[in-house]
């Protein structure tokens, strides 16, 4: 049966057919809407899978932000240009005349990455590292989602009290300081209005405050995966999103995990299907792999 998935981010939406396979038929892509309006995401959707919905039999959304009975709550709703409240399951069953399925797009990732190693462990903790920072936990061969949604928004942990300001209105979370967002708004000087596809850009090119503002991600990250092995006791961290998947990043995060005490050492893989774990994922959680 194909599935008509679509992954909702900060930066793009991206749409694709997918058999039951797991293979990628088709794939579209745009822009997030930077509007604050119910109404622009909605369009953008629209225009997303009109061209694809007459060839699938069924919806699956991941999306960044709390999925809730259906609905998207947005954590930091700056990745959304500060949507808040989406009814998302609904709009797409009005868009596609489709049943639809709605998942938080971390989630749906962590639950196609551990699909990738399933039979090599049971106990892995996905984290992504791109506009915002979320994660997904498989523990014991099941995907924690959280009866509020919560589970697995690992970005929304402290990483310094005396930090930034977080969209979601704590102080000094992980996501503020280590996302593609944290990085750009720490940018100063001549790298002030940059963004993190520029500074990593940058840094490959010898710029010293490039290099350490990507350096100072990636040692945010390391000990969040510290922490992350101490609750979860996980056999591997898998990362992925846009700064995780950048050129060296993953290095520099191996470099600073190894610093830390060997208790809370782990290992760490870059993202089995790259930039697809959320539309793949959420195909997965549609077809019932559960």
């Amino acid at each position: 049966m194909t599935t008509l998935t679509i992954d909702i981010g900060g930066t793009k939406l991206a749409a694709a057919l997918v058999d039951a396979d797991l293979q990628i038929r088709e794939r579209r892509e745009l822009p997030t809407p930077a509007s604050k309006t119910a109404d622009a995401l909605r369009e953008a959707l629209k225009a997303l899978v009109e061209p694809l919905s007459s060839r699938a039999k069924r919806v699956a959304v991941a999306s960044t932000g709390i999925i809730r009975e259906g609905s998207l709550v947005a954590i930091n709703p700056q990745n959304l240009g500060g949507l808040m409240h989406f009814p998302l399951v609904q709009t797409l069953e009005e868009i596609t005349g489709l049943p639809a399925l709605a998942v938080n797009d971390a989630q749906a990732a962590g639950w196609a990455e551990y699909h990738a190693i399933a039979g090599e462990i049971r106990d892995m903790v996905f984290i992504t590292v791109s506009t915002g920072v979320g994660g997904g936990v498989v523990s014991n061969g099941k995907l924690l989602t959280g009866t509020g949604g919560l589970a697995g928004h690992l970005g929304h942990t402290l990483a310094d009290p005396r930090g930034p300001v977080c969209g979601c209105g704590r102080v000094g979370c992980v996501e503020a300081i280590a996302s593609g967002r944290g990085i750009a708004a720490a940018a100063q000087d001549e790298l002030a209005g940059c963004d993190a596809r520029t500074i990593f850009a940058r840094a490959a090119e010898g710029n010293v405050q490039a290099r350490g503002l990507i350096q100072h991600s990636a040692q945010v990250l390391a000990r969040l995966i510290a922490d992350v092995k101490a609750i979860t006791d996980c056999q591997r961290v898998v990362i992925g999103g846009s700064v995780g998947l950048a050129e060296g990043y993953l290095g520099q995060v191996q470099h600073y995990l190894a610093q830390e005490p060997s208790v809370y050492h782990v290992e760490l893989s870059a993202a089995h299907y790259r930039h697809d774990a959320g539309l793949l994922g959420a195909a997965l959680l549609a077809h019932g792999e559960r």
